[in-house]
């Protein structure tokens, strides 16, 4: 039997169609919707939801113009062109219709981010006008299971999503198996629990990294934390570890802190350091907008990536650095556990001195920075076509 025809909802992409730096489930969102790019129309159609309340399909060929050009932007890290914002604009438009379009088979709406997950009775009245079952990816359950790291009404817009997923999903699958045990525990005492597969995200590291990044690099040994400025991504315990160093002097030079990312919520106390604490003025680095290769190059040139969170669903940055190469120091979560192996050093993320004796320890190492040795990660692609085989909608044979 050949695979349902797939709707595959654009709506976050959309969203972000002027922003200058992806988020991760904006990543994952635009590499499946490149792949299924190379499907016809008649096996992949993209729809998006509208704020009127309807979600519709979208015109093929200028949605497939619209992520050419946001992938080309996020690749450069430069913003979308003011041309990617009228895109989504009149994409909405065609949304606001509501169209569905006629098909003789049954199809899947396949949605990959949370971005309108607590509207239940849109999707599920769009589901009975396109004749379709539902498919989600759960990234993963952060806001009800650590609402101290959420905005304060994000827990409950998170229970609703889930709710949603519960009572409409045909099929889910998530990142890690964390996310999958957290899920199935939520959903259990509601008495209904789609089919979950963990299908791991891929690996993205840019075939040409630069041996060198100019100015951007600090001229000292430096390490990189990459990800949104959050309480959750707990820069505080760096930022404190690095006044001490610095209040401390001694003979050994004092290494530099790099930290890539978007500025997100409820840091005041984490900017209040990068800015105002005159221990750290010229010691640690802030780049908030940068290409793909200058990240990778600014990783590539680091004694190590720091990746002290209190909890992720995955954990893309971890996977891009050891697979350059790169050592690791990360929190001892199950979930990096998983995807990464014996190949980081694992800390307790609240264990200020473990982290102080290792990054010590790597800025004195000046043998290429006890660098290891590069493993395999299976590439998007992959991941993708393994994703929508467990998802069962599409044979991954087609298209390619």
């Amino acid at each position: 039997m050949m695979p349902r025809p797939v709707l595959l909802d654009i709506s976050r992409l959309l969203s972000r169609a002027g922003s200058a730096v992806p988020t991760g489930i904006d990543r994952v969102e635009l590499e499946y919707a490149l792949y299924l790019m190379r499907f016809p129309s008649s096996r992949v159609m993209f729809v998006a939801w509208h704020p009127i309340g309807r979600i519709g399909i979208l015109p093929r060929r200028l949605t497939d113009c619209f992520l050419r050009i946001l992938a080309r932007a996020w690749a450069s890290g430069t913003r979308p062109s003011r041309a990617a914002s009228l895109m989504a604009g009149l994409l909405l438009q065609a949304a606001a219709l509501g169209a569905v379009g006629n098909t003789k088979q049954r199809r899947t709406y396949l949605l990959l981010s949370h971005h309108h997950l607590m509207r239940q009775d849109v999707i599920e009245a769009f589901l009975k006008r396109a004749d379709a079952g539902m498919a989600v990816m759960v990234h993963d359950l952060i806001p009800i299971e650590y609402p101290e790291y959420a905005r304060p009404t994000e827990p409950d817009r998170h229970r609703r999503r889930m709710d949603t997923v519960g009572r409409l999903a045909e099929a889910v699958i998530v990142p890690s198996r964390p996310v999958g045990e957290s899920l199935r525990a939520y959903l259990a005492p509601h008495g209904h629990c789609p089919p979950v597969s963990v299908v791991h995200h891929g690996c993205l590291v840019p075939s040409d990294v630069p041996a060198s990044v100019g100015s951007l690099a600090p001229d000292a040994p430096y390490f990189v934390i990459l990800g949104t400025i959050e309480p959750r991504k707990n820069h505080l315990l760096l930022l404190n570890l690095w006044r001490q160093m610095a209040a401390e002097g001694g003979s050994a030079p004092l290494p530099h802190l790099v930290i890539i990312g978007r500025r997100g919520w409820e840091n005041e106390n984490i900017l209040d350091m990068i800015e105002r604490c005159p221990a750290l003025q010229g010691i640690v680095h802030e780049h908030a907008t940068l290409s793909d290769k200058a990240v990778a190059g600014l990783v590539h040139g680091a004694r190590a990536l720091l990746f002290p969170s209190f909890a992720e669903g995955f954990g893309l940055p971890l996977l891009e650095a050891l697979a350059m190469g790169i050592p690791c120091l990360c929190s001892d979560l199950p979930v990096f556990r998983e995807i990464a192996g014996d190949l980081p050093v694992y800390l307790d993320p609240l264990d200020g001195p473990g982290w102080r004796r290792a990054i010590r320890e790597l800025s004195a190492d000046d043998s290429a920075a006890g660098r290891v040795a590069a493993p395999s990660f299976a590439d998007w692609p992959t991941q993708v076509v393994a994703g929508l085989t467990a998802l069962a909608v599409l044979d991954g044979r087609d298209g390619g």
